[in-house]
């Protein structure tokens, strides 16, 4: 395999994947530029059953290797929100905003989250999927530049996401865990 389509057109994904993909000598590639122009509802209640469903439905169109993830912050305080309903738990660019809001009343030692993401991986033979995490704390103040969603708030030791440098964050992240795993997968 030398070319594998990741359904996304998120800019940022993609310059994730492929920097933990390219060891591999694996080309990623967004859907759009597979000529998948499609927006699958993400109707699951699970990261697991959001990821099969749009990797299906990109595949379906395709019909080369795809993987779709699905991610989320789960915050414990909040009883594991936004989780799956992360992308739509405030409008765009107004998530951490939501957050802090929603957190401001919670002490320290009770701000603890995760992300999560799961991705799903589709071929002519196979399928699966794999997971990674990422444990941290909810910040009181939205700090960096280099992330996106809910980086500027997501405290990891003594940084958030968005203030790590991309090579720190793929080190670091649920996505760049669950991208390492399906690179053991891959190589299986």
């Amino acid at each position: 395999m030398n070319k594998i389509v990741f359904a996304t057109n998120n800019a940022n994904k993609l310059r994730e994947a492929a920097e933990i993909l390219a060891p591999l000598g694996i080309e990623v590639i967004s859907q759009r530029e597979a000529g998948a122009d499609c927006e699958p509802e993400e109707n699951g209640v699970t990261f697991a059953e959001n990821a099969i469903i749009k990797a299906k439905a990109v595949y379906d169109i395709v019909n080369i290797p795809v993987f779709a993830d699905d991610s989320g912050l789960c915050v414990d305080a909040l009883e594991g929100r936004p989780g799956v309903y992360s992308a739509r738990y405030a409008p765009k660019g107004q998530e951490c905003a939501k957050l802090i809001e929603e957190m401001k009343n919670i002490p320290d030692n009770k701000r603890t989250a995760s992300f999560q993401c799961v991705i799903a991986y589709i071929d002519e033979k196979s399928s699966f999927t794999v997971s990674g995490s990422c444990c941290g704390s909810i910040g009181y103040e939205e700090k960096g530049t280099n992330g996106f969603g809910y980086d500027p708030v997501f405290v990891v030791g003594d940084k958030t996401m968005a203030e790590m440098t991309a090579e720190e964050k793929n080190e670091l992240s649920h996505r760049g865990a669950a991208l390492r795993a399906l690179c053991e997968k891959l190589k299986g």
